[in-house]
């Protein structure tokens, strides 16, 4: 399987990124290990949301799509869990 996936640091909660792989659990590792350019600046990161594709050509289709402007609020709106929401599921765990 081919993945997209946001993660979104857990030190500055605005940052939000966007990547693709084929191994998510390794994948995740190596942005907290500090091995991605990218994201090594906001650690610790955490995993938001994955789709999976079969097609290695799709994924990296909608990958590209997820990071332009049309494409951010579609994820925004879609993908990301909204703040608020994730804040009731917080309470009502408590």
């Amino acid at each position: 399987m081919y993945y997209v996936y946001l993660i979104r640091s857990q030190a500055a909660t605005d940052q939000v990124y966007t990547g693709f792989t084929e191994d998510l659990r390794q994948r995740l590792l190596d942005h907290n290990a500090g091995k991605s350019v990218h994201t090594k600046k906001y650690l610790p990161w955490t995993l938001e949301t994955y789709l999976a594709f079969s097609d290695r050509n799709q994924a990296l289709d909608f990958e590209r799509y997820i990071k332009t402007g049309s494409g951010i609020a579609f994820a925004k709106k879609r993908l990301r869990p909204s703040r608020t929401n994730s804040s009731k599921m917080q309470n009502l765990e408590r």
